[in-house]
């Protein structure tokens, strides 16, 4: 009771013990990001790097080509600007620089304005205002640009939308002044702003579209190593499977067949050792089986060792006590020798069982010729037969067994030898042999043995092939028996893959059946 108690709670424990390993488990799968969300991020945060810098690398380009077509602009507009200040520099009267500017300053913005389209405005050498084409005096601070332009470099000035443009005129190598282009930017930021936006809107659709599809496409390849690790763990628990879960031409694909070949090995092997531990349980099993029989075996051979033993050392006193009573030592000579031959017989029939079970594997099977050894059989024991008043009488035909001839003729031997013991005077002991059915329904060779003799109890029928046994002890000793005759001929009989067995007994006496087989019935039985 109290062992089933302590085997119900060990079974509650290590089900609770997976329980708990299986909520861990989940807890732990809930409680991180898996493959589906990381890679899909890592896609994201690649496409949102390489649109960044795509879009970086696109608005700079963008940029730079404004900034290059504009300067290329003013100063296609400068140099026009130029040669129309020097024309009327030079047609006009001799001056000095500054005196033309002033005079002429306003007349020429104006006109250089509407030629080049862009508001102009015109200064000076030293950077006084000379004119523009506005309808009022620009007045941004231009001071620094002129301290470039006076070094005959250009300037840009850029105030809000608003770039203004500075480049020296020239008279040959004589400074004039510096021109001063007003444009507005406006439209080209206003492109750039709609590229910018462009691209954002276009990233982003891009973004959460690659997002998506990533999403699908890890989630299959996720569901496909989840149905992988599936398998895994199932074959974890023991339980094998019967086919690739996953068929794809791919590393996954092998990865699957893969698991499922360890599947096959693991459940070969586990098979493998189930039925080594099976053997190697019945071989335990048999083992103790022996060791119970041996202790058995040598009880029971001590104590039939000891009844002749016993005898012979009481006939032997006898003879010291009673040397002078002729009598006495005819009749303790008999006993004597008779008790020296069962014991004899005793020791004979052990060690043929003893050396049985030791040399089980040298049984040499042929095909034997049954009536001639059981005539020979006969032929050995007609003497004890004709000595108690026993008629052996035969009934045999030819025919052939496949089996070992002496161990046929051991078996052939203790069954006539128990039908003459254990007759009657004037009985009769009748041998004969015939085809016939076994269990399984091929033909074998029976091998009869009956006796008109006192017969066998029923209550000892069932008994009488266990070593040792004996019906009566009286009856044995009066006959010599030993109790290791029958044991002998099933021992023999089930190692010629035969059978024998108490066919019929009662007061007219008893019958024993002998069957044989007719051919050998592997390669192992073939006689070397």
């Amino acid at each position: 009771m109290k062992k089933g108690w302590a085997d119900r709670r060990h079974a509650e424990s290590h089900q609770a013990h997976r329980s708990l390993r299986r909520t861990s488990g989940a807890a732990r799968a809930g409680s991180r990001f898996g493959l589906k969300v990381k890679i899909s991020l890592l896609l994201v945060v690649l496409l949102a790097f390489t649109l960044t810098c795509l879009s970086l690398l696109v608005l700079n380009g963008i940029r730079e080509d404004q900034r290059t077509r504009l300067e290329q602009s003013f100063a296609k507009q400068a140099e026009v600007a130029n040669l129309r200040v020097r024309h009327d520099y030079l047609t006009g009267r001799r001056e000095s620089p500054d005196t033309f500017m002033q005079q002429s300053g306003q007349r020429l913005a104006v006109d250089l304005g509407t030629q080049s389209g862009m508001a102009v405005t015109l200064y000076t050498l030293d950077g006084t205002f000379a004119g523009t084409s506005l309808p009022f005096q620009p007045k941004a601070d231009a001071s620094d640009a002129l301290a470039y332009t006076a070094k005959g470099q250009s300037a840009y000035i850029t105030e809000g939308d608003q770039l203004l443009y500075l480049a020296p005129l020239y008279d040959a190598e004589q400074r004039l002044g510096t021109i001063q282009f007003h444009t507005s930017l406006a439209e080209q930021n206003a492109f750039y702003s709609r590229i910018q936006t462009l691209f954002l809107v276009t990233g982003a659709v891009v973004l959460g579209c690659g997002f998506l599809i990533g999403y699908l496409y890890v989630r299959r390849q996720v569901n496909v190593i989840e149905r992988l690790n599936d398998d895994a763990r199932q074959i974890g628990h023991g339980s094998f499977i019967a086919a690739p879960s996953v068929v794809r031409n791919d590393e996954l694909g092998e990865l699957a067949h893969g698991i499922y070949e360890m599947s096959e090995s693991i459940s070969s092997s586990v098979g493998e050792l189930n039925e080594e531990k099976r053997k190697l349980l019945e071989a335990v099993e048999r083992l103790q089986q022996l060791e119970q029989q041996q202790k058995q075996f040598i009880g029971n051979i001590s104590h039939e060792l000891k009844t002749p033993l016993t005898s012979i050392i009481a006939y032997a006193d006898l003879l010291n006590m009673y040397r002078d009573d002729p009598g006495l030592l005819d009749e303790a000579g008999q006993r004597i020798g008779m008790e020296a031959q069962r014991l004899y017989a005793l020791v004979e029939k052990a060690l043929q069982l003893s050396a049985m079970d030791i040399y089980d594997f040298e049984t040499k099977a042929e095909a034997v010729s049954i009536r001639p050894l059981l005539q020979e059989a006969v032929s050995r024991l007609r003497g004890k037969a004709d000595s108690r008043d026993v008629t052996v009488e035969e009934n045999l035909i030819e025919g052939e067994a496949w089996a070992d001839p002496e161990n046929v003729m051991h078996m052939v031997i203790n069954l006539l030898d128990n039908a003459i013991k254990y007759n009657k005077p004037g009985g009769k002991a009748i041998i004969r042999n015939y085809i016939a059915a076994n269990a399984t329904g091929d033909n074998c060779m029976a091998i009869e043995v009956a006796d008109t003799g006192i017969g066998i109890p029923q209550d000892a029928a069932e008994r009488i092939f266990d070593p040792f046994y004996t019906v009566s002890g009286d009856r044995s000793r009066a006959s010599g028996g030993t109790g290791l005759g029958l044991s002998l001929v099933r021992s023999l009989a089930e190692k010629q893959r035969g059978a024998v067995w108490l066919a019929a007994s009662g007061p007219e006496g008893s019958k024993f059946v002998l069957q044989l087989p007719l051919l050998y019935t592997d390669e192992g039985d073939r006689a070397e």
